[in-house]
């Protein structure tokens, strides 16, 4: 199992979203995707991603304006 990284800080609806997707598309099977994010709307679009994708939402947390998601990659 890997940790990825992704720095989606400054960018707006759709974008983490995609780039999250892209980044799960290239990942294996129960690596994990930490997106850290400025957007305020990010935690809800998150939620139904994981949700509509199968993928595991582990975590998600806010620090100061950041919003801090980890995603496990479904099999």
């Amino acid at each position: 199992m890997t940790q990825h990284v992704l720095d989606a800080t400054e960018l707006n609806c759709p974008m983490p979203i995609l780039k999250a997707k892209q980044a799960l598309a290239k990942m294996e099977a129960h690596d994990t995707l930490k997106v850290t994010c400025t957007d305020k709307g990010s935690t809800k679009d998150f939620i139904a991603f994981c949700h509509q994708t199968g993928n595991t939402l582990l975590s998600h947390d806010t620090e100061g304006n950041q919003f801090i998601f980890n995603i496990e990659k479904s099999a």
